[in-house]
């Protein structure tokens, strides 16, 4: 019997210290569930959407502490004002945002404050979204809306952050007032969308713009912002949805001041298109010093080079013929080393059975001597190969038939090319080499709906890269051969001018750019694969 109670008292001992050991076990508190709730405004002082409204200052307080993030740029007034109000908390959380108005508010005139996602709560984070302050200095509230949607004119995506703006028409207005005055009214788009909406307006007459407001200054600058424009008068009330395309302008001509690069190259920058520009030097040079003008490949600029010899300073005088305007400049010498030749080729190793093999360099190119350029195989069999040099893009070009599963050697001997200033290569050799066709994938596509001609179907990676494009004037199915395993978009440019280019807007000139659609998705193009996509375009 005791034996049995023995048995007994330790199994209980046993459970009672396997339970305190469970009951003892370590573990990470949870703290509860996580706080996804933004900050509620419970009270204003003056009231949300006020009348006669007089006050200097407005505080809007909230359930719990917040913190201020980017309100700078995430804050919209409405009409703007003059001066930036001042804005607290700043660097710090309370349980409200106070805003000084600094500026004189014009009469009869409703203001709205969108706070954007600037008011978030201080330990998580979650914004109070959109958070609109609206008062009246007058007997009511205007209560009229418009809304619509922004994209961009060639790119897929739109860009965050579209200031979309109204101008009251009236005895003031012009097309230039964007320039240089503020809008009556205006609203942002946010982060990854493109849709907006202005409210609190008044009845009227309004020429709407929208602008990437680079600067911050709710003016359109052209050398730094995008800019889109709505053609017609927008009358208010209305129910329409506007679309607005934003595009990047050339900008008006100017010269900017010249910059000596090197002891040998001066570069004179512009804005504006190609233009036919002259630059001659006026300080009287040596009859030793050899010198050449060329424009810098795919860049505003032209290149000023010439044999270094001792100067104090050099005046250019810069002459736009087209626009019978001149410039002049004093350039001064710095103790810069000079650029010297350098050849960079196109492909290093791999290439593709469709692609063309150059060489560019950086200093002009004046002679290339073909019989001293040879290719061979892997076989080392002699390749026909043709070789030119194209001086407007400052390179040379190599033309030869290419077979799958091939290697290449090409080597330029000494002498083979010769820059302005006489250096020429030493012995280069470039190892080329093609896959096989199971390597690659074939794309075709047919372009359908409302499509115009002339037109361009181009082939581009996702980083926005051009690969291939097929100028089309009538309707054909677009092939696209031997492209590399990867996704790729695909885009069209409806050519109006038929000028071989996507050509941009103009906003004075009232000229919206040319059209650009897109597959609504990528395309993914697998090794070995064949693909026929079929690609509607969408009306206007």
């Amino acid at each position: 019997m005791g034996f049995l109670k023995r048995i007994v008292s330790g199994l209980f001992i046993f459970f009672l210290v396997f339970a305190l050991m469970q009951c003892a076990k370590r573990g990470n508190p949870t703290g509860g569930p996580k706080d996804v709730t933004a900050p509620v405004l419970i009270k204003s002082e003056p009231e949300n959407f006020s009348i006669n409204f007089n006050a200097q200052r407005i505080r809007l307080y909230f359930d719990e502490y917040i913190k201020l993030e980017d309100v700078q740029n995430q804050l919209i007034i409405s009409p703007p004002l003059k001066y930036n109000p001042q804005i607290s908390p700043q660097g710090g959380a309370s349980k409200y945002v106070e805003i000084i108005i600094k500026d004189t508010l014009e009469e009869n005139t409703t203001y709205t404050l969108n706070f954007g996602q600037s008011i978030v709560d201080n330990n998580e984070g979650n914004p109070n979204s959109f958070l609109n302050y609206v008062f009246s200095t007058g007997d009511y509230l205007d209560s009229l809306t418009v809304s619509g949607v922004v994209k961009d004119a060639f790119n897929k995506d739109a860009d965050e952050f579209i200031s979309v703006m109204l101008y009251a028409i009236d005895t003031a207005y012009t097309d230039s007032t964007v320039y240089k005055s503020p809008p009556n009214y205006i609203t942002n788009t946010q982060d990854s969308t493109v849709i907006f909406e202005l409210k609190n307006l008044k009845e009227g007459r309004y020429a709407m713009v929208g602008v990437k407001d680079e600067s911050k200054n709710n003016l359109f600058d052209q050398l730094t912002d995008k800019i889109g424009f709505v053609e017609d008068t927008i009358t208010l009330p209305t129910d329409s949805i506007f679309l607005l395309t934003l595009f990047r302008e050339i900008p008006d001509y100017s010269v900017l001041p010249p910059n000596y690069a090197a002891s040998n190259k001066i570069i004179f920058g512009y804005n504006g298109k190609d233009e036919s520009l002259k630059i001659s030097p006026l300080t009287v040079l040596p009859d030793s010093i050899r010198t050449l003008v060329r424009k810098e490949v795919e860049k505003d600029s032209l290149n000023f080079w010439f044999t270094p010899f001792e100067v104090d300073s050099l005046i250019f005088i810069v002459e736009n013929e087209k626009r019978a305007q001149i410039d002049t400049f004093v350039v001064k010498p710095r103790k810069l080393a000079a650029d010297s030749l350098i050849l960079d080729p196109s492909h290093r190793g791999n290439m593709n059975l469709e692609e063309e093999f150059s060489i560019e360099a950086n200093i002009p190119l004046v002679a290339l001597d073909s019989t001293r350029i040879s290719m061979i195989n892997k076989d080392s069999i002699a390749v026909d190969i043709e070789v030119t040099l194209d001086t407007l893009k400052n390179k040379i070009n190599f033309s030869f038939d290419k077979e799958p599963n091939e290697n290449y050697n090409l080597v330029l001997l000494p002498d083979a090319v010769k820059d302005f200033f006489e250096a020429t290569n030493d012995t280069l050799n470039y190892r080329l080499s093609t896959g096989s066709y199971a390597d690659y994938g074939n794309l075709s596509v047919n372009v359908t709906g409302p499509v115009s001609f002339p037109m361009i179907v181009q082939l581009v990676t996702e980083r926005g890269e051009v690969k291939r494009e097929i100028y089309s004037t009538e309707p054909q199915l677009y092939e696209f051969n031997t492209i590399e395993p990867a996704n790729y978009l695909i885009r069209v440019i409806f050519d109006t001018n038929k000028n071989g280019q996507w050509d941009t807007g103009n906003y004075l000139k009232k000229i919206q750019p040319e059209k650009v659609s897109y597959y609504p998705r990528a395309i993914e193009i697998r090794a070995n694969w064949e693909k026929i996509e079929t690609f509607t375009v969408l009306p206007n």
